[in-house]
């Protein structure tokens, strides 16, 4: 026997930080909401699995959703922080570089900076850096004050609160089958037998929103992109950290990077860890981290803080980049597709959502609540 449709207003499809921030504005805006995630728990994929960093908006392709919605996501986050009493703290960042070619590049990122409206960088000399971070080794930096951590748990769940607040819930266990658009609304089948009718379906699925998206009957293929899993094993220090900033190597020219290089970030208790590095896998489950890749960290760490002692780092976690572009390819911008690019009524698709995703979660939820 069929089970009963149950109508609701706008269903999103995981509940990681960037959906949750999308039924947050929902929900906020009057919308009943039900978010729907396949896993036990809000937030154990991408958004556990990261450096927690806010980001300043610096090398993302000026006037891309990166770009635009890292800068304006950034004071939205560091405001509400404040606000709900988020753990954060603007620790500053230093870009740093060790090689002639990056050294020579460092004021073209200043210039990339202010493109996208960053205007607080700061260029110093090898003695200014120095004098910051006196364990740093390097020719030259760009400071980044603005730049900070946040709890992503703790956000989530104020999000996760906000919502409920406002009405909405979030339902663990629930696995989309497939998606129906019909003329009445998007029919959502879950694994379990529940049958939704929903008038706004956002696809935040993360690693598997392209999956999902595959499963809307009525979305033309042509407008779902091909999935690649990047993933990034962290090491953690034993010890307190060297630096009470967080240390990036500045990137190479003309290189395409998956990601920015093992750097040093530092949680909010003052533990520091190095990564993530970059090895594009076939599945997004694969979150082993192998012991031996930490042999090369020694190496990249190594040239910004020569002090790194033998066997001081221990394997941490890994992290998988929902990617949207493959190895040989320039990283893509975020997509956010909705009904005036694919047609059909109600349904916004979110591909790609890595880094800066967190940072500009609360800026993707207005412009997806916009859309929907």
């Amino acid at each position: 026997m069929n089970a009963a449709v149950e109508q609701v207003d706008a269903v999103v499809v995981g509940a990681g930080v960037v959906g949750l921030a999308v039924a947050r504005a929902l929900g906020l805006a009057g919308r009943e909401v039900m978010v729907l995630e396949q896993e036990a728990a809000i937030g154990t994929a991408t958004s556990s699995r990261n450096s927690e960093v806010v980001h300043v908006g610096i090398y993302y392709p000026t006037g891309s959703l990166k770009a635009r919605l890292c800068v304006a996501g950034r004071d939205m986050l560091y405001a509400y922080c404040a606000e709900r009493g988020v753990a954060h703290r603007r620790c500053g960042k230093l870009i740093v570089a060790n090689t002639q070619s990056q050294l020579a590049a460092l004021p073209a990122i200043l210039d990339k900076a202010r493109a996208n409206g960053v205007h607080d960088l700061q260029l110093l000399d090898r003695q200014q850096a120095l004098q910051l971070e006196p364990g740093l080794e390097c020719l030259g930096s760009v400071y980044s004050p603005s730049t900070g951590i946040v709890d992503s748990h703790g956000l989530m769940l104020s999000l996760q609160g906000e919502l409920e607040n406002a009405g909405g819930m979030v339902i663990c266990h629930a696995v989309v089958e497939r998606i129906n658009a019909t003329p009445d609304g998007l029919e959502v089948h879950t694994a379990d037998g529940t049958r939704l009718l929903a008038r706004t379906l956002i696809n935040a699925a993360g690693h598997g929103a392209c999956v999902l998206a595959a499963r809307v009957q009525g979305l033309d293929a042509r407008h779902v992109p091909q999935a690649w899993f990047a993933k990034g094993s962290y090491f953690t220090l034993a010890g307190r950290s060297p630096f009470s900033r967080l240390i990036y190597p500045a990137p190479e020219p003309d290189k395409h990077l998956a990601g920015l290089g093992v750097h040093l970030t530092i949680d909010l208790g003052g533990q520091a860890k190095f990564g993530p590095d970059v090895q594009w896998v076939e599945r997004a489950d694969d979150l082993q981290v192998d012991p031996a890749r930490g042999d090369a960290f020694y190496a990249e760490v190594r040239r910004y803080w020569p002090g790194l002692p033998d066997g001081a780092l221990m394997p941490g976690y890994a992290g998988m980049r929902p990617k949207i572009n493959g190895p040989h390819e320039p990283a893509a911008d975020f997509v956010i597709q909705g009904p005036a690019l694919h047609g059909v009524p109600g349904l916004v698709n979110l591909f790609g959502i890595e880094s800066p995703g967190l940072t500009s979660c609360l800026a993707i939820a207005d412009h997806v609540a916009a859309l929907a």
